[in-house]
């Protein structure tokens, strides 16, 4: 059991590889970030889009098929 109580006690206080693990956190927020900036972006197209076209539709005058 002391095994058990040594690696716990060196898992808590080294700080071996900490920087490793704060550049990972860090390049997991950067990626979630871009991630829902990219989704905005393509909501905000798709209504600019969308409304554009039904203004457009709204202006040009189809002809009565006879």
């Amino acid at each position: 059991m002391e095994w058990w109580t040594d690696a716990l006690r060196r898992l808590l206080c080294e700080d071996a590889g900490q920087d490793v693990i704060e550049y990972a956190f860090l390049a997991a927020l950067v990626a979630i970030a871009a991630a829902e900036t990219l989704h905005i972006l393509q909501t905000t197209l798709h209504d600019a889009y969308t409304r554009w076209d039904t203004d457009t539709q709204a202006i040009a005058m189809t002809p009565d098929p006879q």
